[in-house]
Order: structure tokens, then sequence, then C-alpha cells
């Protein structure tokens, strides 16, 4: 098969040329369709159980996504001066597009609530007009402060901040008017120090400086590649190859996946920069190799052919592991994560065809003059400082075997116990760096507030009165005439409360003594069963819920929780005699029931159905939090489990979580629990390929052993220096599986072939740390530093990766180059 491949390669080189330019144009053409997509929801299929509630509580209870805006003054917020600024951002906000101006939450869009007189309550805007005054101003703070829904919320404990909370209708907004409105703050003459922060936002953002990081990355990796290939090679003509192999494999899987349809998450944004100095390395075994082998007046095809003709193997092998580690990502449940690892492990099958074809094409297209002249300008490689580098490493590595396994056995324990150290965590927030203004906001807000992340515990009642319903309707039926139990079979597609009226104004048409008295006796029936089934207007339901927010409280995990407790509890202290003595529940559901009709009389009735849905049947405690790491998120559903063990909740209800914050820890257990199945499953069939490939268990363990020394060692740091376990960092697991076993699977097939050659392992060992050993160092050199342009990204994801990539590659190298000549020196009887 290589041998038809090379003779195509060579004799039909115009065909290879033009084909690969037609399919990169075809490809290229279909990258101005990108999407963008950094909702974390999205690391979630579709039809996740806790997905699937989180957009149901969202929709059942009208809860948005929110922008936050803050206003911090020192000398305390309550003046007129920095009010008129917040009310002019406020005012501002509900001009624009895409805002939900009805939820808009701020001083001067919510009401103040007051007691007018006995059983009277006075329902005002809080803020109407800016106070004049330092007394007025006064005022307004202990207005705010008598109101728990707002205390801490709009305005923080210390009276130093306040906040507007700017619902959105599209969190692919955010971003857009997140800049409006900081423009609009721009304009004031304000003295305050302003901020704007939330999730949505930081997501928003994220995608926005992604597009551009693509943009920066990809090219600054290839600009890198370029000029250590000129240092090894001192010929642009000559390293003009495997530059054109790179980005032909970037732009062509980039455009396949666009064109697929696939949107551009935060994980396949990566792929350009991970594709780009991967597609190299066999370019650069052939390239390094050439350049070693050829003199001027030899024939080009026939160095070529002797060249592929002994690396075929090894690169094939090193390129399908590789794929193995990437493709292991699709068992993950993550869709971003699967994708990802389909296109980078068919980006690497795409760059060995590539190279295979295209490079000998290249190469016998090349004029003599111009590898003559890159010999003449190339500097003898046996003399180089890499060489001279390799050789003493070489001499280190045969020497003292025992001792260096020892070394090794010793790493992998230090690793180990630095695995068991490692902490799962993540927060969209920290995406971006500590001096990032979005850093810079949630770090000033949530000092001074409850909290600008949002957890939603949503309780439900598992008793549905359908059934009680029907029955009574079948019992009022049974003593009815039929017309009128025909009539009632009508009721069965009204509500509850629909049914009760509509009976009342039936029984003014009615003759019938007898279906009168049935119809009376139905409608008491439904009424009770209306009663009973508003369960969350009965006392004890909100004293439990009253009793967990106040143990939440006293966790200090929770900054505030918000609940149909506060509303109720507000407007009857109002209705009895505005004192904070009567700031409790009513003694009975009627009088739960009339505190909330009358709450429905103020300017914002609908923000009662934030809270409880219309039937009763459902309410939800909002949680306000000052981390939105996943530890943090965790810790808060730990503590409402085991307050749930110790007191039992009351009798037919269940509760679950919502809220972008929960989603997080959700999807980050399953990532973990996938990475291990897809990093195990590969293990697996790569240490299965190598057995195959060497024809020996042996040699098959001896290639496994590097990669499990890397990837324990890099993680096992991971754990040390206290860096979380994030969604970069565990992807970064199949990259290590399917780079560190590349240069094994290069050093022990070409140790093998030069035993072969000359008969003893120790001459053999030293000829690999030739020209061998030189290739295999290139390859860890060009890898490495071709992701360093990451360490210069705005955005940590992208640091992490460029900081742990460059040290796998160089681990790998080191490992290979060190505990395989070690250990094959111990093992001279088997190997």
């Amino acid at each position: 098969m290589k041998a038809w491949v090379l003779h195509l390669a060579i004799a039909r080189r115009k065909w290879v040329f033009w084909g690969l330019a037609l399919l990169t144009a075809v490809m290229v053409a279909q990258l101005p369709r990108i999407q963008i997509d950094t909702d974390p929801e999205n690391m979630l299929p579709a039809d996740n159980q806790a997905r699937i509630f989180h957009n149901q509580a969202r929709e059942t209870f009208a809860m948005h996504d929110a922008i936050v805006v803050g206003a911090v003054n020192n000398d305390g917020i309550y003046t007129p001066e920095s009010l008129a600024a917040l009310k002019s951002v406020s005012d501002f906000a509900a001009t624009l597009d895409g805002v939900i101006v009805q939820d808009l939450m701020s001083l001067s869009a919510v009401d103040n609530i007051t007691q007018e007189g006995p059983g009277t309550i006075r329902f005002e805007w809080m803020m109407k007009q800016v106070p004049e005054t330092s007394e007025k101003a006064a005022q307004l703070r202990s207005n705010v402060e008598r109101l728990p829904l707002l205390f801490n919320t709009l305005v923080s404990e210390d009276g130093k901040a306040a906040a507007i909370y700017v619902p959105i209708i599209d969190k692919n907004q955010s971003y857009a008017i997140a800049r409006q409105l900081q423009a609009h703050i721009d304009s004031l003459s304000s003295t305050d120090q302003w901020h704007i922060t939330g999730l949505p936002v930081a997501e928003d953002r994220f995608g926005y400086e992604m597009f551009v990081q693509m943009g920066i990355s990809a090219p600054l990796a290839s600009l890198m590649i370029f000029v250590l290939l000129f240092i090894f090679f001192r010929n642009v003509p000559f390293i003009t190859a495997p530059m054109i192999v790179a980005m032909a494999t970037v732009l062509i899987t980039m455009g396949l996946l666009i064109g697929m349809g696939f949107t551009v998450h935060i994980m396949s944004s990566m792929i350009a920069i991970f594709l780009m100095p991967i597609a190299v390395v066999d370019s650069v075994h052939i390239m390094s190799e050439f350049a070693d082998r050829y003199r001027p007046g030899m024939s080009v095809k026939e160095v070529i052919k002797e060249i592929v003709g002994h690396l075929f193997t090894p690169m094939l092998y090193t390129s399908v592991t590789s794929t193995v580690g990437f493709l292991s990502l699709m068992l993950t449940p993550i869709p971003p994560v699967q994708i990802f690892g389909a296109f980078v492990g068919f980006g690497i099958m795409l760059a060995f065809v590539i190279t295979i074809v295209f490079i000998p094409a290249y190469l016998v297209s090349l004029n003599p003059a111009t590898l003559d002249k890159m010999q003449q300008h190339l500097p003898d490689e046996t003399q180089s400082k890499l060489a001279g580098a390799v050789r003493k490493l070489g001499k280190l590595a045969g020497s003292h075997a025992k001792l260096w396994l020892m070394g090794f056995m010793l790493i992998f324990a230090f690793s180990v116990w630095g695995i068991s150290k490692i902490q799962i965590n993540d927060n969209p927030v920290r995406w971006f760096k500590q001096d990032h203004q979005l850093r810079v906001a949630d770090r000033v807000l949530n000092d001074h507030f409850a909290g600008t992340y949002d957890a939603f515990l949503v309780l439900q009642s598992t008793t549905a009165p359908n059934t009680a319903i029907n029955r009574a309707l079948e019992t009022a039926a049974s003593s009815m005439s039929s017309a009128s139990a025909n009539w009632l079979k009508s009721l069965k597609t009204l509500g509850l409360d629909q049914a009760i009226s509509a009976i009342d104004d039936k029984l003014f048409e009615m003759t019938d003594s007898t279906d009168q008295a049935a119809l009376e006796q139905l409608m008491m029936s439904l009424e009770q069963i209306n009663r009973d089934s508003k369960v969350f207007t009965q006392p004890e339901v909100l004293e439990y819920m009253a009793g967990l927010q106040a143990h939440m409280q006293q966790s200090g995990l929770v900054g505030k929780s918000n609940s149909l407790t506060d509303v109720v509890k507000t407007v009857n202290r109002e209705l009895r005699s505005g004192e904070q003595s009567d700031y409790q529940l009513p003694a009975t559901a009627n009088g739960v029931a009339q505190a909330l009709l009358q709450y429905q009389s103020s300017h914002r009735p609908d923000d009662l159905w934030h809270f409880v849905t219309p039937d009763y049947q459902q309410s939800l405690l909002w949680l306000q939090l000052t981390s939105g790491d996943n530890q943090d998120m965790t810790a808060v559903v730990d503590l409402v489990d085991d307050y749930v063990a110790t007191n039992p909740l009351p009798e037919g209800l269940r509760y679950d979580w919502a809220g972008k914050a929960y989603l997080n820890v959700v999807w980050q257990q399953a990532m973990v629990a996938g990475m291990l199945d897809s990093l195990i499953s590969a293990f697996i069939t790569v240490f299965i390929m190598m057995v195959i490939l060497f024809r020996s268990l042996v040699y098959g363990t001896l290639a496994m052993l590097p990669l499990t020394i890397t990837i324990s060692l890099i993680y096992g740091l991971i754990g040390w220096i206290g860096k979380d376990y994030d969604m970069p960092i565990a992807v970064l697991s199949s990259l290590t599986l399917g780079l560190s076993v590349d240069f094994a699977i290069h050093f022990l097939e070409r140790a093998r072939d030069t035993y072969r050659n000359t008969g003893n392992l120790r001459t053999a060992l030293q000829v690999m740390f030739e020209e061998p050993g030189r290739a295999i160092s290139r390859n860890a050199i060009v890898i490495a530093m071709g992701f360093t342009p990451l360490l210069f990204a705005p955005l940590v994801p992208y640091i992490t990766v460029g900081i742990f990539l460059a040290s796998i590659m160089a681990v790998s190298a080191l490992v290979t180059l060190i505990m395989l000549p070690a250990l094959m020196t111990l093992l001279q009887r088997r190997v």
C-alpha cells in the first residue's frame, strides 16, 4: 500500500497539489458560516434530566438570565448624586431592545410596601423621584432596609453599593447590552465605581474574546513553528512543506466542522491550535531524516522512498494512537467535548494522509539546486548543540539503569499522591484573568452584596388534585339528571377555579331542586379540594421553608435566600401593625391567601409568580451565592440534603435544583466520570495496538510506560500545586495519552531496526541517540513551542492548555529518552 501511495504522490504530483488546493478552498469557503456557542448549559445533552428540569423551572417561574450592574461609593450610596445616576442607568436599561422591562429590578422600579392604615397596605414606587436632600435619602435607606426582598439584593448591607438587575430575553445579547450600558455609564458625571457582571455577560464576553483568540493564537503558533523549522533547516522552500501540511489540516478540519453545522464551543475553538503543532510531527520526522541522508547528486525519489519506507509504520501507528486518544473523548457525555475529540482525531489522520502524499511530491518537485543549497547552509547536525545534548542524555540513560528505575518509581508514587489531592472545580467567570474587568466586577460586587450567582431550589407537591376532582364530579353526576350530568363533563376541561366559578353561575339557572342540591354539594367539595391543593398557602409548609432558609443563612454558604415566605411575612406585617414584631406568617391558610391577594395590588403583581405557581402547587427559593465555583454549589446541595434528612419535608412534597450554578456541577460530574471511562478505554486500546504493532507483550508494555509516567506526573503536579481540575485539564488527559506514546513508538521501532542491523543492544542504543534521538527531540521542541503563544492569551483555559501541553511534550520526550534505554538495558534478554 505504501509503495502505491508513494508512486501516486511522486508520479502524479500535479494531481496532489491541485487536489489539496481544491479541497482546502472548498472548506475555507465554509468558515464565514461560523457560529460561536459559550453556553455551559450546552455541555449537557438536550435530553439530560437536570437540564430539562432547569428549563422547565425557568419557564414555570418566568426566570430570566440577568446582567448585574453595580455602583459602589465608599462614602455611601445613599446620596442624591449616586441615586440620580442609578435612576439614569435604570431608565436607560428599560429602553434597550432585548431587556424584559417588567422584570427589571432597581430602586426606581420596585415597590415600597407600607401600612396606610389598620388592615390597609400602600404600594408606591420606592424611588419615583430622586431624593433631593440627605434626609430624604436617609428615609429611602430606612424603607429599603425594612424589605427583606430588597435589602442586600438591591442595596448592600453596608450601604456602600447598589445594584440593578437587567433581565434579558436572549443571553447571546448580553455582551452587546452590557456594552450599551457601559457606554451610558461612561457618559455620566458619576463619581461612583461602576461594575457590570453576571454569568450571561461572562459567557457571551468569553465568546467574543474566544473568537479573537482563535484569530491570534493559530497564526502565532504557525509563526513559532516556522521560526523553529528555519533554525533547524535554514531553508525556506524546504520548510514550507510542513507549514502547508499544517495549514491545510487546520483549514480543512475547521471548515468541515463549521460546514457540518456544528457550533464553535470553548473546546472546539482550540482545535486549530491543537492541530497546528501536531500536524507537523510526521513532516518533521521525514524532513529531519531527509536532511541527514540527502547529499548532492543523490536521487531525491530514492531517498524519499527509503525514508518513507521505514517511517511509514511508526508514523501510521503514532497517528492512529493519537487519534484513538482523542476519539476516546466521544465516550464522554459532554457534546462539545465529543465534537472536539472527533474533529481533532479526524485532523490527526488527515495530517498523516497529507504528509504521506504531499511531502514526497513536494520534495521531488523542488529544484535540486535548492536542496544542494540547503546542504551548504545546514550546519553539521552531528556537531550541533542539540546533537551534543542528546548524546549526553543517552549516556545518562545508559548508566545506572537501576537507579533510574528507582527514580521513576518514586516519581510515580509522588504523582499518585498528588492525584489524590486534585479538586474538581470550574466557574465561567474564572475563565478570565484576575485583572480582567469581569473578574474585578465579580470580586467587588460579591464582596458587597449577598451574591450575584443564582441557584433555585424548587419545591413541588406530589399530590395532584385531579383524582379528587374526578371523584367529586362522578359522585355529583350519579345523583343528577342526565342533562345536568352531561353538563358536568364539560368541567373536566377547566381549571379548578374556573370550574367552581362555572358551577356558581349554573346554580342561578337551575330549577331542579335535586340537581341544585347536588351541585351545591359539588361546589363545596371542589372548594375544599381547592383549599387543600394550594399547598403553598399552608402555614406549616411556609414555616418549613422559613426554617430551611434560616439554616442556609446560618451556614455561611448562602449569601441570601428569597422565597414566598418573605413576601407573606412582609405583607402580613403591614396588614397588622407595621411593627417588626408582626413580621411573621399568618396562622391560617386564609390569612396567607389574604396577604398574597393584597400583594397582587402592587405595581409588580407578576413578581409573585417568580416564587409560586398560580395553582400554588410549586414554589421556588431563590438563592444568592457569592461564588459560582462548583465546590461551593456542591456544598449548598449537600447542606440542603442533610437538612431534609434530619427534618423531613412536609408530606407530599419533593424538591429539585435548577439554575446555572447547579448545571455546572452536573456537567462537571458527568465530565469527570466520562473522562475516566474514556481514558481507561483509550489506554487499553492503545496497549492492544502496541502489542500488535511490535508483536511483543514486552515491547507493548515498554511503549505504555512513558505515557503512564507522563500522565501520572502531570496530573500529580496539578494536585500538588492546587490547580482546579476543570474542563481543559480534563481533556488534556486524552491528549497526553495520544501524544506521549508517539515518541515511544518511534524510539522502540527504530531501536529494533537498529538492533537487527548491529546485533548489539548497547550499540543500537548509542545509534538511537544520533539521528533518531535528534528527530524525537526536534519534534518535542516544535510541538511544545508551538503551544507557547497560548501563554499570552487573555483567557485562562487557553493559558492552561498552553502550559500543560508544553509540559506534556517535554516530560514525555525526556521520559522516553531516559526510561526506555534504562529499562531495555535491564531487560536485555527479553528485548
